[in-house]
């Protein structure tokens, strides 16, 4: 009987093996094609420890309690049920097996049995959840709309067959007295199961252990054939990710430059070969290909996105899976496979023969050209229906780069850094982008701001001030440069929070000047945008400006009042070689509060809400200075009369964006809801009479949805949208 066992059980795990390697080494030479990514194995140590939390603690799955938890246990429990994966193929060899040293402990059984029954619980959690979830039902309100819902069906189904096999094997060993961990209890699983079992007598009992020994070994071995093969690589890949993230540390910070060959792009001597963004699908780095196979399908990122839950067809997840599911078609034609179509190929007529995925959602762009068809190899990355675009420009326009994806993603996917690097191709080398950012792109060109407006007038915020403002080359000792932006300078709504910060760093006695005509646009909405040659050419002036503002001193310390600047000059001028000392006004105005420099006397009344912008919150993690500011200026908890802070539904980490990232203030929302108009909607249902911000484009945004709001009846007149800093004020000057 013994040689039977081994028949089957070696012979089959050499075929499963066998198909499952010829896959692997399929995958490993696809991925391996991509473009160089410098530095994802840089600070060894570090990336270990992000190991240790994101995979084996499972920290952000467990951001979402319920279906964090089971995964959690089904995890830790193939972890720990690897053990019976040895003792199956020990048993196949001899019944009497047991692991040397640990085999015998009773705890180890207990162990064993424990996360069997906690994967169980946690196959009963997926199951109930898809059935809440299921688009079928409930179509894009869900998270798993788009996704390849049979698969994770049969997915599931495996995991209960390992688990059934598992059980049954080891309770049929306990009647036939060959189970590792004697007759005890401590096995409570396996010695419930062996229960149901012993009535079957023991020559049935040593028949179900052989049968269920086999079918355990075969059953795992299916399913790591249908991992490799499935969205479910992520298994294997998901640790790899987390090991090459970009940073290794949890703000999304700046974007990365342009990379052609693994180095940056020389914009002011670019060679001859150097590719300008991503406009094929093998631009892409290895990274980024290891992104696209690492994809979980788990929606996270969907159920977080702005553009998403106001009627946009962009979905994170579909723009990972569409490039996922073009590269794996493609591949033949980049690994040699197959011979690619010559230019004589008429790829219109290509696409008029093909058909698209009639199983798919409208939203998928890949499924507009299924299959390794010759139309795969030619069809444009980002194009239209009618050109049989992978990506739509749609989708790609959508984007407001707020980070929610990132965030939420479980597996380190960068969506962000894939979409801008597709713009920047469509922006640099297609031209082709929305009409309307060119007005600001020009704007940007000539006049050193998005708004057009004379550089002559920078300054001009600073008339009517009871105090002097200090402009650099005016004095030379001052402690803080005063990055007032474009929107502190131009925008009247943004230009009270400068004079407000202005004035309260005045009274708290701050050390600090101004650049004024001296100071030109960051570039960050040229960046986002996907120009980086404008932002390039910015940078470069801002660089050399503010060196000459510091001259030689070793610290720089800069204030800015846009989260947009401040995330530009603290994050991607390191890039140009210029390291500053950047503060965002809020966590400098809370810094002179809890020191006693500024003190507020009067509390605001009719409540206050906070919203979080994108680019101070989730892009660098300042969550707390703002808070902390307007807990000193409001009731101490809500009152009958709707006084004090009060949180809304989505916030920190999980704020919903205003609508104004990614360049997409300076371009026309014309599908769906508008984002600003969700958000303060959002901020009225918390009954809060001041909004508040601190970031002028999001002061802007909800300013506008509110007006539209009070237009239509929906909002009381005495709400408003303000700046931390004007509220800050009001309460230092006594309610003035």
């Amino acid at each position: 009987m013994m040689w039977w066992r081994l028949i089957i059980g070696l012979g089959g795990s050499a075929i499963a093996l066998a198909i499952a390697g010829r896959r692997v080494w399929w995958l490993y030479k696809l991925i391996s094609s991509g473009q160089p990514a410098p530095g994802r194995i840089a600070d060894i140590p570090q990336r270990l420890m992000t190991e240790l939390r994101e995979v084996i603690g499972q920290q952000r799955l467990l951001r979402w309690s319920v279906p964090g938890f089971a995964h959690a246990f089904t995890f830790w429990g193939f972890l720990v049920l690897g053990l019976t994966i040895v003792e199956a193929y020990g048993a196949v060899f001899d019944k009497d097996f047991h692991i040397p040293l640990i085999g015998r402990w009773a705890v180890v059984g207990f162990l064993e049995d424990f996360f069997a029954v906690a994967v169980l619980a946690g196959l009963a959690t997926f199951a109930v959840l898809r059935r809440r979830q299921d688009p079928a039902k409930i179509e894009r309100s869900s998270r798993f709309y788009g996704s390849h819902i049979g698969a994770a069906w049969q997915i599931l189904g495996m995991i209960f067959l390992v688990i059934l096999t598992l059980l049954l094997y080891r309770g049929a060993q306990i009647n036939t007295g060959v189970f590792p961990f004697g007759d005890s209890w401590w096995a409570f699983a396996s010695m419930a199961t062996a229960k149901v079992l012993a009535p079957l007598g023991h020559g049935a009992n040593e028949a179900i252990e052989t049968i269920f020994v086999l079918a355990q070994i075969l059953v795992i071995m299916v399913f790591l054939v249908i991992v490799v093969y499935s969205k479910h690589l992520h298994i294997a890949l998901a640790p790899i990710n987390v090991l090459t993230k970009r940073d290794q540390v949890v703000a999304l910070g700046g974007l990365p430059p342009i990379m052609s060959g693994g180095k940056p792009v020389n914009f002011e001597d670019p060679g001859e070969d150097d590719v300008f963004g991503k406009g094929k699908i093998e631009d892409f780095t290895w990274k980024g290909m290891l992104d696209f196979a690492t994809c979980t399908e788990c929606g996270r990122c969907q159920s977080q996105c702005p553009a998403w839950n106001t009627g946009k067809p962009l979905s994170p997840k579909l723009v990972i899976m569409d490039l996922r599911d073009h590269l794996f078609a493609k591949a033949p034609y980049l690994l040699g496979e197959t011979a690619k179509p010559g230019p004589e190929v008429d790829l219109k007529a290509l696409l008029r023969e093909t058909h698209r995925d009639e199983h798919s959602v409208p939203e998928a762009g890949y499924p507009r050209v299924p299959g390794s068809v010759p139309a795969q190899a030619l069809r444009p990355l980002v194009g239209t229906a009618e050109e049989g675009g992978v990506i739509d420009p749609d989708v790609l326009w959508s984007c407001t780069t707020c980070g929610a994806c990132v965030e939420q993603c479980p597996v380190d996917i960068e969506h962000v850094d894939h979409i801008v690097d597709m713009r920047r191709y469509q922006v640099l080398v297609e031209s082709n982008f929305p009409a309307e950012a060119g007005v600001m792109l020009r704007n940007l060109e000539t006049k050193g701001n998005p708004w057009g407006a004379p550089p002559n007038t920078r300054a001009d915020w600073t008339k009517g001030l009871d105090f002097p403002v200090p402009r650099v080359g005016e004095v030379e000792d001052f402690e803080y440069l005063f990055w007032v932006g474009c929107a502190g300078a131009f925008d009247d709504g943004a230009k009270k929070t400068t004079r407000a910060v202005a004035t309260l760093l005045h009274e708290a006695g701050v050390s600090f000047a101004v650049l004024g005509e001296g100071e030109t646009c960051t570039g960050d909405p040229a960046r986002r945008m996907g120009n980086e040659f404008v932002y390039q050419m910015l940078a470069a002036q801002n660089v050399e400006t503010i060196n000459e503002a510091f001259g030689d001193r070793v610290t720089k310390k800069v204030v800015a009042t846009c989260p947009h600047c401040f995330n530009t000059l603290a994050n991607e001028y390191r890039q140009l070689g210029l390291d500053l000392e950047v503060i965002h006004h809020t966590q400098l105005l809370a810094q002179l509060v809890a020191s006693g420099r500024l003190k507020p006397v009067s509390p605001v009344e009719g409540g206050v809400t906070y919203h979080d912008p994108c680019y101070l919150g989730r892009h660098n993690r300042v969550f707390s200075p703002p808070r902390e500011l307007l807990a000193t200026v409001t009731v101490d908890g809500a009152t009958a009369e709707g006084d004090g802070f009060v949180e809304m539904g989505r916030f920190a980490e999980r704020s919903f964006c205003c609508g104004a990232g990614g360049a997409r203030m300076w371009m026309e929302e014309r599908i769906g809801k508008r984002i600003n108009v969700e958000r303060v909607e959002e901020a009225l249902g918390t009954g809060a009479k001041t909004i508040a911000a601190a970031c002028p484009f999001c002061l802007t945004m909800l300013g506008d949805g509110l007006t539209q709001k009070k237009s239509a009846g929906e909002a009381q007149a005495e709400v408003e949208v303000v700046d931390v800093a004007t509220v800050l004020l009001r309460s230092v000057r006594g309610g003035a």
